[in-house]
């Protein structure tokens, strides 16, 4: 699985400012991973409410803690589908392939949760998703890396806006499919997400052909004596995969906690063929090393975010006051306020950081910063528990927060995870980087079922304190971990 030492020149253009000071190519990722994110967050923000309403409803009346489990595996089945998608690029089809090709897989799956009734149809459309997305994610992001040199200043506030793109599509998505499941019904929503990953398709078909050749570069080509094992390796697992769920070892109950430890496994897995590969330097063991910590705060962080969708969503539906001027506004839209503060403060920060410079804070105090102010996020619920609504300025300043914490670790984390990336696993590092997204989805899903409505201070005060510790921990090794990471920021 470990990739060669072959790597080619960064995708740019020496002194390209040409699209608010960063690369023009930056404006074509953009564009497409805007649309991209419009459907998934639009599907994203109806999902939890379809598996758990009633028939009635329009929903399927599956048990609302086990819904929320669930919508935690997917995601995390999600992010833990990038492996895959990074293997792809980097041995056998390139990243501007494989991009194109989980596209259409996304399309599909939305389109089977649009017109497919029942279990089968949220089964078959959430597993394309999943799979396609996991493709999507790992490639774009790799190609956003290329367009910089290691030590470019401009790299983290290149994310931030890239970043900015992926949120302008969060934002539209929710309130677009919200409206339509209140008003038509939750096919009406799907659709919709359908709809805008057609365009994004389209979008990335007019310009793929733009990209440089870079994007079409196989770091590693797999040997063609190789391709048949491989095959057989990936038959294998499918195989496993099957049994496991048809003899019902794995199954809905215990879905979120197998996709857990899937995610831990394929980590440990990825860590050790990076520090056995003898493609990887010693410098490079090094800052691969040093990425383990940023790696546990990452998933720590996600753990708490990711419960937008999940216990947020329940909150935002049965706690929160949501009348506007005597109209009841869809839950799902509360999950577009996060997209809006980003839209406004993601230019700001990349900005800050561009401002900054070589005085900015060194990438693991961002991610100590980041998950500070998640824990504190948790932490302001405190006042809001106990009997009455929640007023909706009151969940915005504490989504407010989740923005802030999000834009000290999110984009900061895609760029150091390509900077302290080995030369042999570009892709596949950014792969671990969402692997990590992978386990704290995941833990958000499971984590929402410990939430009672009935007393709800230990559950806030638990999963705030927690992440508040973790953060004093990651600062106090701070000086350590910049060490290893051997002149990386």
């Amino acid at each position: 699985m470990s990739t060669s030492q072959t790597t080619v020149s960064p995708a740019k253009t020496p002194g390209d400012t040409s699209f608010f000071g960063h690369p023009k190519m930056l404006a074509s990722l953009f564009s497409v991973e805007m649309w991209e994110r419009f459907s998934f967050y639009g599907m994203q923000g109806i999902l939890l409410y379809y598996m758990y309403f009633t028939a009635e409803q329009g929903g399927l009346a599956i048990g609302q803690a086990l819904a929320a489990s669930l919508v935690g595996a997917y995601g995390g089945g999600v992010y833990l589908s990038t492996i895959l998608g990074a293997w792809l690029a980097d041995r056998v089809f390139g990243s501007e392939r494989v991009l194109f090709g989980s596209a259409l897989l996304i399309m599909a799956g939305h389109v089977a949760l649009a017109l497919l009734p029942g279990i089968p149809g949220l089964i078959a459309g959430l597993v394309l998703v999943a799979v396609g997305s996991g493709g999507l994610k790992a490639n774009a992001t790799a190609l956003v890396g290329t367009l910089y040199d290691e030590k470019d200043e401009r790299r983290d506030a290149g994310f931030s806006i890239f970043y900015m793109g992926v949120n302008i599509g969060g934002l539209v998505g929710p309130l677009v499919t919200g409206w339509l499941q209140k008003s038509n019904g939750f096919h009406w929503g799907f659709g919709a997400a359908a709809i805008g990953m057609a365009i994004g398709l389209g979008i990335y078909a007019v310009n793929r052909g733009k990209l440089p050749k870079e994007a079409h570069h196989v770091p590693n080509p797999l040997p063609a004596a190789e391709r048949s094992r491989f095959g057989l390796i990936f038959l294998a697992i499918a195989a496993v995969i099957a049994a496991l769920l048809a003899t019902g070892i794995v199954n809905a109950g215990n879905l979120a906690r197998s996709m857990a430890y899937a995610a831990i496994g394929a980590s440990v897995i990825y860590f050790v063929l990076i520090f056995r590969s003898p493609k990887v330097s010693t410098v490079e063991r090094s800052r691969v090393l040093a990425f383990i910590p940023l790696y546990i705060a990452s998933a720590a962080f996600w753990a708490l975010f990711q419960q937008q969708f999940t216990f947020i969503a329940v909150y935002s539906e049965e706690k929160l006051d949501r009348s506007l001027f005597g109209w009841d506004m869809p839950a799902a839209w509360v999950q577009s306020i996060n997209p809006v503060f980003i839209i406004i403060f993601a230019g700001v920060m990349a900005a800050l950081w561009t401002k900054l410079g070589h005085k900015q804070p060194s990438s693991p105090m961002k991610f100590a910063a980041g998950l500070l102010v998640m824990g504190l996020a948790f932490l302001a619920f405190i006042p809001l528990a106990g009997e009455g609504k929640t007023p909706l300025l009151a969940l915005a300043g504490i989504l407010f927060l989740f923005t802030l914490a999000e834009l000290f670790l999110s984009p900061i984390g895609l760029s150091v995870s390509t900077k302290l990336a080995p030369q042999a696993f570009h892709t596949q590092m950014v792969a671990l980087f969402f692997l990590s997204v992978s386990l704290g989805t995941t833990l958000a899903g499971i984590l929402a079922g410990l939430y009672n409505p009935e007393d709800e201070l230990p559950y806030f005060v638990g999963v705030g304190g927690a992440a508040v510790v973790l953060a004093v921990a990651l600062a106090a090794g701070t000086p350590a971990i910049r060490k290893l990471m051997a002149g990386v920021r």
